[in-house]
């Protein structure tokens, strides 16, 4: 019955995780900047304490950490929904320092960073700026010598749930049509998350890349098209296109289509054997989701 703090309990990766240590037995203090929210209610329904709190103000995120346990933390990447006019990614990384800050003050005892696949060859590479974001505020985490593991996700399969890749009857990205892709569950991340706080022992000091299935985008869509039952087939954004909305996003999709996250899928169903591949995730809840989305978006 120890206090894990959550952020980003309102988002898709807080969220999976709140749901998580809820259903091990943890108390969940998850932050929002409104806990009046329904996502908020819905979380204090399902027995979590919503906590008012804003990620660039650390007088709040003190005031949310004292006295908890352990600590999960993720923040926006630029382009996330829901993040401030003109937000970068220096706020990225200066929302991740603070929370680290906040929970090296409390004394915290573990915290699970969610980073991206990746991080871990900056040296080696020149990296995309979502995941250099990222390596940064894991310096800073190894710099306060905190108790903490790394997580670090490739590309979730909630993408393709709406109009992030589902356009004109089309499942459409910049990613070359037979280079395979790495994806995963975010729920899974969740589960992982909740794994390593059982097992601190065993979790921290640890930095994990994690994918749950590896597929080419033309077969993506193919899974997707059988799984809601309409032909939905995988057409390419030229990088030129995907540039006019910003170089960093291009340099992203080519850093994908030439190099990837790498993680090793193998690797991650051994630490959670319950992993979901694209098509149990479409069984389960994807499909689902993508037909609503479908239903009410006649253009897409």
């Amino acid at each position: 019955m120890k206090t894990i703090v959550v952020t980003g309990a309102t988002g898709a990766q807080g969220g999976a995780v709140a749901r998580h240590l809820l259903a091990a037995g943890w108390r969940v203090r998850a932050l929002t900047r409104d806990p009046a929210g329904p996502a908020a209610r819905a979380l204090a329904r399902a027995g979590a304490e919503p906590v008012r709190a804003e990620l660039d103000d650390a007088a709040s995120l003190a005031a949310a950490t004292e006295g908890a346990y352990g600590l999960f933390s993720v923040q926006p990447t630029v382009g996330s929904p829901g993040t401030p006019p003109g937000f970068t990614a220096e706020d990225e990384v200066r929302w991740g320092r603070n929370v680290a800050d906040a929970a090296h003050a409390a004394g915290v005892e573990h915290l699970v960073y969610a980073s991206l696949a990746g991080a871990g060859r900056h040296d080696t590479e020149v990296l995309p700026q979502n995941t250099v974001s990222k390596w940064r505020v894991e310096r800073h985490l190894a710099r306060l010598g905190l108790p903490a593991t790394v997580l670090r996700p490739v590309s979730f399969m909630e993408n393709y749930t709406g109009a992030y890749h589902l356009s004109g009857g089309t499942v459409s990205a910049a990613f070359a049509a037979d280079v395979p892709q790495q994806i995963m569950a975010v729920d899974d991340v969740g589960a992982i998350a909740a794994l390593a706080f059982a097992r601190p022992g065993e979790w921290i000091g640890r930095t994990v890349d994690l994918a749950g299935d590896e597929l080419t985008p033309r077969a993506i869509a193919a899974a997707v098209s059988a799984a809601v039952g309409r032909p939905l087939p995988y057409v390419q954004i030229p990088i030129e296109v995907i540039a006019r909305a910003g170089e960093e996003f291009a340099r992203a999709y080519v850093w994908l289509n030439e190099r990837g996250y790498r993680a090793d899928v193998a690797f991650t169903r051994a630490l959670h054997p319950g992993l979901m591949d694209l098509r149990t995730w479409l069984a389960r809840t994807g499909a689902a989701r993508i037909a609503r989305f479908l239903a009410a978006s006649p253009g897409a």
